[in-house]
Parts: C-alpha cells; structure tokens; sequence
C-alpha cells in the first residue's frame, strides 16, 4: 500500500527542507552555482507538496518550471513574483548541462548568489505559509 496524500505531502515538504539545509551548507562552503541549483529544488519540491495537497491528487507533472507549478497550485503571482522564480527557473537548467555551465558558474558571483539564496529563503518562507493554510 502506497503512501497516503498527507504522508506524500509532508514526504515533498522534508525533502524540500533537506535540500534547503544542504543549499546553505553548499552556500557556505561557496560553491555558489551548486547552492542556487538546490535551492531551485528545494523551492520546486514546495510547490509539488502544495500541489498534491490542493488537488488531492497522487500524480504530480515530471515539470521542473516554478512558475508553471504555482499555476498548477493556483497561486496568484505577481509579476514580481513571476520574474524571480523565472530567475530560479535558470538555476536548475544552467547548473546541469556542460555548455550553460561555465557561463552560470562565472555569473554566481558573491554578490549575485547572496541576492539570490535571499530571494530563495523568502520565496520558501512564503510557500511554507501556503503549505499551512488549510485547503
């Protein structure tokens, strides 16, 4: 017997916040586009953990695209919104394939990567606050 929708969710929701923890454990050690990619899975995990509790449903899309999650979550997003997880959706690309690689690595400056591990806990924060609501 499977898992029930409740277990399946908290499953997405813990590992969500192990990829979390690793994001800062990989951010301090600075290896910044290897922090920003699982921060892209931590925030993706989230998004899939509120989908299977708003629609009740064990099947979830083999997507990857953060804005195209919260539609499916029918979370209302501001183009704010939508432009940083845009920006998010470039980490899970970038960070895997060789050719996008080199360029990703040089853009995850300091600067850049502390902005973005920013936007990430604030991002997270906000989807936990969802998670919790009742459906």
């Amino acid at each position: 017997m499977g898992m029930t929708i409740e277990q399946l969710v908290k499953h997405w929701e813990d590992s969500a916040d192990k990829n979390y923890d690793d994001m800062l454990r990989i951010y301090d050690a600075e290896t910044n586009d290897w922090a920003l990619y699982v921060g892209h899975l931590c925030i993706e995990k989230l998004l899939k953990a509120i989908l299977i509790k708003k629609t009740k449903s064990k099947e979830i899309p083999l997507i990857h695209n953060l804005i195209r999650l919260a539609k499916l979550c029918g979370i209302e997003t501001t183009s704010e919104m939508d432009e940083k997880l845009s920006e998010i959706n470039t980490f899970n690309m970038e960070a895997k394939y060789q050719l996008e690689k080199r360029e990703f690595y040089k853009r995850c400056t300091k600067q850049y990567t502390d902005k973005q591990i920013r936007i990430i806990k604030e991002i997270r924060e906000w989807l936990k606050e969802k998670l919790m609501q009742k459906s």
